[in-house]
């Protein structure tokens, strides 16, 4: 099959019109029709479905759309790759992780990662959803549990802990909880046990909910519930990898914790040349020991 006239195609199937497909590819409307009649006809069969809104696949170019997708992604790897053969560190990033990590974590720390390899283009993506990295939905994944797709790389980061903190001026206001029985006076800020989370957040907040507690506000990420804890409104089940940015949290009943929550970072077998990869990979296992390292000197002083 004709590589050209299944670029052309994938190109037209993308954009829905010829005209939007040829001004892409920098070809007229006619010589793009050309081709994707020459392919129609060595297909023997109709790609598409023509009225006066634009193009629309029929079921056979809806398969062979797939087709090109998945080629043109590979296409895409092998190009990193090849850029990434130079000794400097370039070119777009895709990193995808939770919403709460990425903005509470990875976010305040990118700078020293721009200081280091200014020519390094991040697309953050952060959403609970987890992408395909096989198929090239991102490059490289930061996320609560391990990867179970195949052919990735994956490496353990560290663990987390879900624990309950409030502020100091929401404690002294409606005094400090010393057993669980105590949250039956205060407010509650969570996520939803029904949200996309880690099952060790869910169980937790379970475990508190069984004690009557009054009033809850529910929240769909960690950042929404952290800005309701900074302004007195109750107590939140958070992350701990926050005490190092917000030291001014106060922890509540300092016993009280979720089981491990193992951090991975992963990425595709057929990036583990990428100097990007590394670059980032690098950076956050710095990032990690110097957060431990701070921990640590919190905890003895």
């Amino acid at each position: 099959m004709d590589w050209d006239k299944l670029r052309i195609f994938h190109a037209v199937a993308d954009a829905g019109s010829l005209t939007h497909a040829g001004d892409t590819l920098h070809l007229s409307q006619s010589a793009v029709s050309r081709q994707i009649r020459a392919l129609e006809e060595s297909l023997n069969t109709t790609l598409f479905h023509r009225h006066a809104r634009g193009l629309i696949l029929t079921e056979q170019g809806e398969l062979l759309f797939d087709a090109t997708s998945a080629m043109i992604k590979r296409l895409d790897a092998a190009a990193a790759r090849i850029r990434d053969s130079e000794e400097e560190v370039f070119g777009e990033l895709r990193v995808t992780t939770t919403i709460g990590f990425g903005t509470l974590w990875l976010a305040p720390r990118l700078p020293k990662l721009y200081e280091k390899y200014p020519d390094l283009n991040i697309d953050l993506m952060l959403e609970e959803k987890v992408l395909d990295l096989p198929m090239r939905e991102a490059d490289v994944a930061i996320r609560m549990k391990e990867p179970s797709q195949a052919d990735l790389i994956r490496k353990r980061l560290m663990n987390v802990h879900m624990r309950l903190y409030a502020s100091p001026e929401y404690l002294d206001q409606n005094g400090r909880p010393e057993t669980l029985d105590d949250l039956s006076s205060h407010r509650l800020i969570s996520q939803n046990v029904t949200s996309a989370q880690v099952g060790a957040g869910a169980n937790l907040v379970q475990q508190i909910m069984s004690y009557d507690v009054p009033s809850v506000l529910y929240v769909n990420n960690y950042y929404g519930v952290l800005q309701a804890v900074r302004h007195n409104l109750g107590i939140g089940v958070l992350p701990d990898y926050l005490t190092q940015d917000f030291p001014n949290l106060e922890r509540v009943l300092p016993d009280l914790e979720s089981g491990d929550i193992p951090v991975f970072l992963a990425y595709p077998e057929e990036l583990r040349q990428s100097k990007r990869i590394a670059a980032f990979r690098d950076f956050v296992q710095e990032e990690i020991i110097s957060h431990r390292k701070q921990l640590r000197d919190q905890g003895n002083s």
